[in-house]
């Protein structure tokens, strides 16, 4: 492979920075939400590291999950380390079992200095990760990603970051934990939208290779609506009405003509229309709260 990318790069791009807002976005949401100017700055970076380090290790699981399975063989999205023959299906699971590990030790440092039930939420987020992809029956492969994503990267990832600052949960959290896990949502959506063929061809039934091309963008608009309202009823007025001005050119992208590798730069255009909306947020707080 000629023009294969070099032994750094071919890891950086295995990881997937464009999915990593998924990540990031919720947990400074979720750190802002109350009181701002009292954050506790080591808990935060915490629950930056364990994101950070779960999402990545989610993408190189996903990575050998796939590889193995042969399921990336016909695939036009981003590089993939075990599908692309140049890196050893076993070093991609080291790898990501190591990233997992790192995620638990960030964990169990946080849980030590707040509660220890949050040791049981890290080992079911690591276990989500894993089992997206990967075991007999993947959850991935039958139209339950969406759920799983709400779950760890929104009410998770935001109501969690926000308990760890006072050690209490204000119920704005948890309609900022769906505005966040439904953007996240979107950024899945986006993923499964431009692999529709693909998948329908090797058997992976995601809910957008379920409901084809042509109505597959509907999910994506739902996700864009869910975000919206979880942002307005949690009283963010401005931040939803950028919101909603911002997903509309990724919405008119969705259902376009365009399929198959045509639909790269939605990714590209979720994850930083998720990063807007979570800086937008995060300034909201620190001048109103």
């Amino acid at each position: 492979m000629s023009d294969a990318p070099g032994p750094y790069r071919r890891w950086v791009l295995a990881a997937r920075p464009r999915t990593l807002p998924a990540a990031l976005v919720p947990v400074i949401v979720g750190a802002s939400l109350v009181r701002p100017a009292s954050i506790n700055w080591l808990n935060s970076v915490l629950c930056v590291v364990v994101a950070l380090a779960l999402q990545i290790g989610t993408n190189y699981a996903n990575d050998f999950s796939d590889g193995v399975r042969g399921t990336d063989e016909v695939r036009v999205g981003p590089f993939r380390l075990a599908a692309s023959k140049l890196v050893a299906p076993s070093t991609v699971r080291s790898v990501a079992l190591a990233w997992f590990l790192f995620a638990g030790f960030g964990g169990l440092w946080l849980a030590s200095r707040t509660s220890w039930w949050l040791l049981a939420v890290g080992f079911t987020a690591i276990l989500a990760g894993w089992f997206y992809t990967g075991g007999p029956k993947p959850y991935g492969y039958y139209g339950f990603g969406e759920v799983f994503v709400l779950i760890y990267f929104g009410f998770v990832a935001t109501v969690g970051t926000s308990y760890v600052q006072h050690l209490s949960i204000p119920a704005s959290s948890w309609w900022f934990g769906l505005a966040t896990g439904a953007m996240a949502c979107a950024l899945l959506e986006a993923n499964n939208l431009r692999d529709v063929d693909g998948d329908r061809a090797v058997g992976k039934k995601t809910l957008a290779a379920r409901l084809g091309r042509r109505r597959a963008p509907w999910l994506y608009v739902v996700c864009v609506l869910l975000s919206v309202v979880g942002i307005a009823v949690g009283g963010e007025g401005l931040a939803a009405a950028v919101a909603l001005a911002l997903y509309i050119r990724p919405v008119r992208m969705a259902f376009s003509p365009r399929s198959g590798r045509e639909l790269l730069p939605l990714l590209q255009i979720s994850s930083q229309s998720q990063l807007v909306v979570g800086a937008v947020l995060v300034v909201s707080f620190w001048v109103t709260r």
